[in-house]
């Protein structure tokens, strides 16, 4: 194992005390810090020390694929590491998205190689499964509720020029598809004049509070109503919510570790200046209900909880190691990143090993042994999903 020195993003809705507290720098940052990002995307990899100077990781995986990702890995995904590894801290909410599943990825991408107008879609030919598990009470929207549900909640704001989106909604899920297209289809020059208008209404409860505060930062735009149509969920530190292709979903407020297949393919569907391709975005969403959005860990061994997702391209594991105990042996495929979130924690893969301090990173190769993680404190493992 070695130092991995992650990149941090400073999007303008992150957090100016989470990822600084996390690292132990001066509170509050300079600016925002939205993402701490622990891979080899190549929009911000991490690098690592060679002969005092910072080397890429994405350089080193093109240079030594065998070495770093194993034949495999490399078999599967190509010369690229399939997993990015971040930790999100937002203060202010994030769009509405989705992303594309790996079919629709190759295909829009194929599509859209070459294109200079401004409207590409796709930047990547790879799907985008995310996974997040707060480390803080964190406040996220995920996936279709029960459309009679949100049917209630927007015809209690008495607003008569939402009708036609609650006779959709009404007719069950069916109808999610037509409630999302009105949504986003309403004419530019009327949308202040509905956000107003639902600001207006005397509704109240927790769907109205939660348009309000939308509202607030989002005034014209009806991605504060398409919010209504999905799961208002509030995580537990431990717990998680999973992202699949054609989810739709937001990240409101909280810190979390999320792991997702590396790629930067997303499809907007509100709460955001940035383009909406509504047409796009409707034909890779999935109008189905989801009946529950919050993941538990799942317990896999004495101080080590995952949890599971069908997918290949990553794995995330928790291990907590207590103080004056013999420590914690995973034996989990290369590469391997581990991020410290507490304490102080040895990491060794019988190649290196790396003392590790809260916000502290390592990476080890696919040469590596099986993971040891000792002294006390709490650790996420990213590893791929390849059994």
């Amino acid at each position: 194992m070695e130092l991995l020195n992650g990149r941090i993003r400073d999007y303008a809705w992150g957090s100016r005390s989470a990822i600084a507290e996390l690292q132990g720098r001066p509170v509050p940052s300079d600016g925002p810090e939205a993402e701490l990002w622990l891979g080899a995307h190549p929009g911000a990899p991490a690098t690592v020390d060679r002969d005092g100077t910072p080397v890429s990781l994405t350089d080193l995986l093109i240079a030594e694929p065998a070495h770093w990702l194993g034949e495999r890995l490399v078999g599967r995904f190509g010369t690229r590491l399939p997993f990015l590894l971040k930790v999100l801290a937002a203060d202010a909410p994030l769009s509405l998205q989705a992303h594309p599943d790996a079919e629709q990825a190759r295909a829009g991408h194929a599509a859209d190689v070459g294109r200079d107008d401004g409207r590409v879609n796709y930047v990547d030919p790879y799907h985008k499964p995310e996974l997040l598990v707060a480390l803080s009470p964190f406040e996220a929207l995920c996936g279709f509720r029960g459309p009679v549900e949100s049917a209630a909640a927007i015809e209690a704001f008495g607003v008569p020029e939402l009708a036609p989106v609650v006779a959709a909604l009404r007719t069950g899920p069916a109808g999610l598809r037509e409630a999302v297209r009105l949504l986003l289809s309403w004419p530019e020059s009327e949308r202040a004049g509905l956000v107003a208008a639902v600001l207006a209404a005397a509704a109240d409860g927790p769907d109205a509070a939660l348009a309000r505060a939308l509202a607030k930062d989002y005034p014209a735009d009806p991605g504060v109503l398409v919010a209504l149509l999905l799961h208002h969920v509030w995580l537990a530190p431990g717990e998680a919510i999973w992202m699949p292709a054609g989810n739709l979903h937001a990240y409101l407020r909280g810190t979390g570790v999320e792991i997702m297949a590396a790629s930067d393919n997303v499809l907007r569907g509100g709460l955001t200046p940035k383009r909406v391709d509504v047409a796009e975005l409707l034909r890779v969403l999935r109008f189905e209900v989801l009946d529950q959005p919050v993941v538990a860990p799942v317990t896999v061994a004495p101080g080590v909880v995952n949890w599971p997702v069908p997918v290949d391209d990553f794995a995330l594991h928790r291990v907590t190691v207590e103080a004056g105990t013999p420590g914690v042996r995973l034996a989990l495929p290369g590469p391997r990143v581990v991020l410290c979130r507490a304490g102080e924690l040895a990491v060794d893969d019988g190649v290196g090993t790396v003392t590790l301090g809260p916000g502290q990173a390592a990476v080890g190769t696919a040469a590596g042994g099986p993971l040891v993680l000792g002294g006390a404190g709490e650790a996420y493992v990213a590893t791929c999903g390849l059994p």
